[in-house]
Parts: C-alpha cells; sequence; structure tokens
C-alpha cells in the first residue's frame, strides 16, 4: 500500500534516510520503518543502519535506495593512474 508511494519517492529523490522519507511523503515514520523492512526483505531497496548526530545526540535510523541503483559520483577531479616504473 505505501510501497508504491515509497519507491516512488526515492526514485525521484535518490538515496535517503527513513526520516527524510517519512517528512516528504507525510507518513509516520513507524509506518514508513516497517515499510522499508518489507521492502528490504523482498530486494527491491537497499538499506543500512546509520548513525546521525544532531546537536550531540546520536539519531538512528535507515538509509535507503533503490536495489541495483549506484550514486552519481561526486563533482570534481579524479584520480589519476599513475604508470608503474
Amino acid at each position: 500500500m505505501h510501497s508504491t508511494q515509497i519507491l516512488q519517492y526515492l526514485k525521484k529523490h535518490g538515496q535517503q534516510a527513513d526520516w527524510e522519507i517519512a517528512a516528504g511523503t507525510g507518513l509516520a515514520l513507524s509506518t514508513v520503518h516497517a515499510t522499508l523492512i518489507s521492502l528490504s526483505e523482498r530486494g527491491e531497496i537497499s538499506s543500512c543502519n546509520v548513525t546521525k548526530f544532531i546537536d550531540g545526540q546520536p539519531v538512528e535510523g535507515l538509509l535507503c535506495r533503490i536495489a541495483g541503483t549506484i550514486p552519481p559520483a561526486a563533482p570534481g577531479r579524479k584520480a589519476s593512474v599513475k604508470p608503474l616504473a
């Protein structure tokens, strides 16, 4: 039921934390968390546990993205390969 809404949000916004998904979709955090676990078990998303510190207080959550997608490379200069002597 909420799976489609969350998958569409992740496709549009890329990698997001569970609290960002809840804020963006207007769903309760507990609903989002349960749906993300279900999607992860089915292999539709990739997720990992993260800890973010806000004002020195740890806030734990899930960082999620659509399974099989790779985030874009960071902008800027890339390291060059040095030939062996």
